[in-house]
């Protein structure tokens, strides 16, 4: 009945929420406001507007559509060198962070709420504990964050979301059978990693092998992908494993071996097919943050409004301290405990550990974790404290996106975050690869096809624009310039690429109302113009 409300009852309201969303994003960036925030906002607005109808979501149906393309998307994007490098910080702050913050969680709340067990406590501080990497990322976009925070950050949403969610599915089991035993959870959790990772690896290495050696067309190897890390899921969770390590193993893996199945145009449909699909599902999760908080205010049974903003209000600043201290002892008591660490690694300082514990916003896997929570009990009875916990998680997330996704910008503009590690930029290391790229493209020309650059102009014209392209990237590279002119330079050149690219895109929408040359020509000249743009856009 919930699948067949969402499907056709909400229907138009789903595309309204969508285009609403369009709407919304378009004004957090003209506002500089990172679009979840926005979104959140935007949903509890939309709800207060007379007669919307809340969207009853079936919660076994939350993390199978939000879950694995989520989880998939943020293993795609990850580095995999980086998060090794950096993994003993990602994996202690992976699970002991949410470990310790789910046993802060319940130990308070048993002692605070009236009626709360320790079960439940444990099921709450897993659905709060893991913070949301896209929430972060769309804050820190365009602020000087020293790349190790990035990567932990980064890294820790992927370990920290499967443990989480290990953590609510031995609360959930726990509340529904009335008993836990330490042993046999602690058994049962190596189990179902393990052969969660097992699984996930499996059916990686089988999709790889139809990727590579079967499915040659973008028409086949984006809907793979697409579907699967519902494949992992489902496989996993069919015997009882753990579907989300699943997708996260599988998603490491295939994008680790991406660049042996897609060539330059699978490439350019996937990345844009799921950055569009990533986009919709964290947004239509947002909004829905908003958009729930009404209804659940409304069905609070047993407390008062007052008195279930004073639970999460309290249970918000317990998350927000725990990790801020969590962080520094696992960024430090390693340094402390080892000379090796000392040796091998620049200390952190003490101000990146602090942007690292304030970026830690609640979000998607929070909120999906709580609607997930089953309804009633196998008895048939009402679920305890559900609404409660639902509340409690939605301001929580409110409170962690707008609170600290509004003030984090400030606290790194304020504390002057400095690079600790010799990471280059960007711009330096991409302009060293095009150098070496040209030149070997240049050595290639000279060493195959000496006799026809003499016979040719054309392939005579290709040589002279490799070697200003090399020239290019030779003094954007020179030590002579000091940074603050290379910097102007750069900046100059950018803006005069970018007013040529805008110039070229003009004049082809001339020639395209001409109607003198086929639309595909000109759909192709579109998308060479559209690469050109981004690429300067990144930089």
């Amino acid at each position: 009945m919930g699948h067949e409300n969402l499907i056709h009852q909400n229907l138009l309201l789903i595309l309204a929420l969508f285009f609403a969303m369009a709407i919304l994003y378009v004004l957090s960036q003209r506002l500089r406001i990172s679009y979840p925030i926005f979104l959140v906002i935007g949903g509890l607005g939309i709800s207060l507007i007379p007669g919307v109808r809340p969207i009853n979501i079936d919660p076994d149906l939350i993390f199978l559509i939000f879950l694995p393309p989520l989880l998939f998307e943020a293993a795609w994007y990850t580095s995999w060198n980086d998060f090794w490098k950096w993994k003993r910080s990602i994996f202690s702050l992976g699970f002991g962070l949410v470990i310790m913050t789910s046993l802060a969680v319940a130990f308070f709340s048993v002692n605070i709420i009236p009626g709360f067990t320790f079960a439940l406590g444990c099921l709450l501080g897993g659905i709060v504990s893991p913070p949301d990497a896209v929430a972060a990322t769309s804050v820190l976009k365009g602020l000087k964050m020293p790349r190790r925070g990035l990567v932990i950050l980064e890294g820790e949403s992927l370990v920290n979301d499967a443990a989480s969610l290990t953590v609510l599915r031995f609360a959930i089991a726990a509340i529904l059978t009335s008993q836990f035993v330490f042993r046999v959870a602690a058994t049962n959790f190596m189990i179902l990693s393990v052969m969660g990772i097992f699984v996930g690896l499996v059916i990686a290495h089988l999709l790889y092998f139809i990727l590579r050696y079967w499915a040659k067309s973008s028409s086949i190897t984006t809907p793979i992908t697409l579907i699967a890390p519902y494949i992992m899921y489902v496989v996993a969770e069919y015997f009882n494993w753990s579907g989300v390590l699943a997708v996260v193993s599988g998603g490491l893996f295939l994008s680790f071996r991406s660049s042996d199945f897609l060539n330059y145009h699978t490439r350019l449909q996937t990345e844009e097919v799921w950055a569009t699909i990533g986009f919709l599902l964290n947004g239509f999760v947002f909004i829905l943050i908003g958009l729930e908080l009404k209804q659940i205010i409304h069905s609070l049974e047993g407390y008062s409004i007052e008195e279930a903003i004073r639970y999460a209000l309290v249970i918000s600043v317990i998350v927000i301290v725990i990790r801020i201290i969590l962080v520094y002892l696992a960024l430090f008591l390693p340094r402390i405990l080892s000379s090796k660490v000392r040796k091998e690694e620049r200390s952190p300082g003490f101000k990146l550990p602090f942007v690292i514990g304030w970026a830690g916003m609640r979000g998607v896997v929070s909120l999906a974790s709580a609607l997930a929570i089953p309804i009633t009990l196998s008895d048939g009875t009402d679920f305890p404290h559900r609404n409660l916990i639902l509340f409690i998680t939605f301001v929580v997330i409110l409170v962690t996106l707008v609170f600290q996704g509004l003030t984090l910008p400030l606290f790194i503009k304020l504390l002057k975050l400095k690079e600790i590690d010799d990471y280059r930029p960007e711009v330096e290391q991409l302009e060293e690869i095009r150098l070496r790229l040209a030149k070997s493209s240049l050595n290639y020309i000279d060493s195959h096809y000496s006799e026809e650059l003499q016979e040719y102009e054309s392939l005579a014209k290709t040589k002279e624009q490799i070697m200003r392209n090399i020239t290019m990237s030779e003094l954007n590279l020179s030590e002579q310039n000091d940074e603050a002119t290379a910097r102007s330079e750069r900046k100059l050149n950018r803006r005069v690429l970018q007013e040529l690219v805008k110039l070229r895109r003009s004049n082809l929408h001339t020639i395209k109302n001409e109607k003198k040359y086929d639309d595909s020509v000109i759909r192709d000249m579109e998308h060479t113009l559209d690469l050109e743009e981004a690429r300067l856009a990144k930089f």
